[in-house]
């Protein structure tokens, strides 16, 4: 029975997804919806671009084991995110005349930064979707007993027919409903667990000391990985297609800036809830299994009713879906605009459109493969993808935006050498986080590209 609702539930996201088609005759349809959403649809699907399964899976496993400390990056890091680009990024992106994100490169520095930029996104969302195809696979293998691999396999198809279809307007529609589904199946569960429970002084009782600490030790080494996990998702998110494309399809400039506060807002809020539903369970039933991944998807099976895993599952799902769905887009959208249009410029509209779907298929099944074939920490393969483009992309934006006699040599320099010397600090494993240094050496290649050039002129 839970199957089939679950079933239903998927089918019903592709029902969406062909109802939506209809209103996408444009390559801006049917990547920023036409610029059309109202706020409520705004918040929603600007909410919704990360609450999935870092957030119910993998921030939980990494809370119950490290406490509030072990969480920072995510859902704290994701809150200052959104909250920063409603306060500084939205207002002057949305005044241009863009379709993706790579195409303020063009316009601020020039077609090599396009390029160069384009190159750099499309590879930083493969350990992204790969994350939430595993997410969704361990929670199907939950329900059904089928293999991960098969239960990955039939959630791709389904993302990748309703976005296939609708693009952005499927995606901000399901959005919608998904996060009406997963709020009240969160609030049901943390009331259950908090009745059972008995209340904060139980839970502060069985917790270690420091678990529920937000600074960290006063030490220098400690302080630096504070910062980079505030940093990781933060700022390194900011530069990334599918969060501009998010806010870029809300109807106003006014419009959007209010959904990415109102999206913080929700952020800090409806995601705390999966940390306590998490620390709650291992706290009730610390025989759930040793894959912390799989707290509270165990518990639900284990203890709850038919109805709250119809519920629970129903909603764990439509979060997944609805992070996998954008995250793909992002990626096709900057493939056929910025990579594809670079060598064929006079590419029509239709064309283009065409292009970008077969690149939803080419990357979906580039992610299910990695999602296969990588690492199953879900925490790991989201902070990977971020710190990708806080060392290449986050300065050579910010800097455009802010900084008048910041040019394409600085830009250029800052996005390769900060990416190198972050792969490079990787791969030495260095002992402060690598994503500081990338960060730190794309800031200076920025400033020293552009005043040299500039002085020698």
């Amino acid at each position: 029975m839970l199957l089939l609702f679950i079933s239903l539930y998927l089918l019903s996201n592709i029902a969406v997804g062909i109802w939506a088609a209809r209103r996408v005759t444009t390559s801006q349809d049917f990547v920023l919806a036409g610029r059309r959403l109202p706020l409520v649809l705004a918040a929603s699907v600007t909410f919704a671009t990360w609450f999935g399964s870092e957030t119910i899976m993998g921030a939980p496993a990494m809370f119950v084991e490290g406490g509030i400390p072990a969480v920072i990056e995510e859902p704290f890091g994701s809150a200052l995110c959104l909250f920063l680009v409603g306060a500084f990024f939205a207002r002057p992106l949305y005044r241009l005349p863009i379709t993706t994100f790579c195409d303020y490169f063009r316009i601020r520095f020039g077609r090599a930064a396009e390029l160069l930029s384009a190159v750099m996104t499309i590879p930083s969302y493969f350990g992204w979707i790969a994350a939430q195809f595993i997410a969704i696979g361990i929670v199907l293998n939950v329900v059904t007993g089928v293999s991960r691999e098969y239960c990955i396999l039939f959630s791709a198809t389904v993302v990748m027919i309703y976005t296939l279809l609708g693009g952005m307007w499927s995606i901000s529609i399901t959005d919608f409903f998904h996060n009406l589904i997963i709020i009240v199946a969160l609030i049901v569960l943390a009331v259950l667990l908090w009745k059972e429970v008995g209340g904060w002084e139980p839970i502060y009782q069985q917790t270690p000391k420091g678990f529920f600490r937000f600074l960290p030790q006063a030490t220098f080494k400690d302080w630096v990985v504070y910062i980079g996990a505030w940093m990781t998702i933060g700022l390194g998110s900011i530069p990334q297609q599918d969060i501009f494309q998010r806010v870029m399809a809300a109807k106003t400039e006014n419009t959007s800036v209010r959904a990415s506060y109102l999206a913080s807002g929700m952020y800090l809020t409806v995601a705390m809830l999966p940390l306590f539903i998490a620390l709650s369970a291992r706290i009730l039933h610390p025989n759930l299994g040793k894959d912390n991944q799989l707290i509270i998807p165990n518990m639900v099976m284990q203890y709850g009713g038919l109805p709250l895993q119809v519920l629970f599952f129903g909603a764990v799902t439509s979060a997944i879906l609805s992070v996998s769905s954008g995250a793909i887009l992002a990626p096709a959208a900057v493939f056929g605009e910025n990579v594809v249009k670079f060598f064929v410029p006079d590419l029509s509209d239709r064309d283009l459109l065409k292009t970008i779907r077969w690149a939803v298929v080419v990357i979906t099944l580039c992610s299910v493969w990695m999602s296969t074939a990588r690492s199953t920490n879900i925490f790991e393969l989201v902070g990977e993808s971020s710190a990708f483009s806080l060392v290449s992309l986050f300065v050579p934006l910010t800097a455009g935006i802010y900084w008048k006699r910041a040019n394409l040599t600085g830009c250029l320099w800052s996005m390769s050498l900060g990416l190198v010397s972050w792969l490079l600090c990787l791969w030495l494993n260095t002992s402060y986080p690598p994503m500081m240094i990338g960060l730190m050496v794309s800031t200076v290649a920025m400033v020293a590209g552009s005043l040299l050039v500039k002085r020698y002129r």
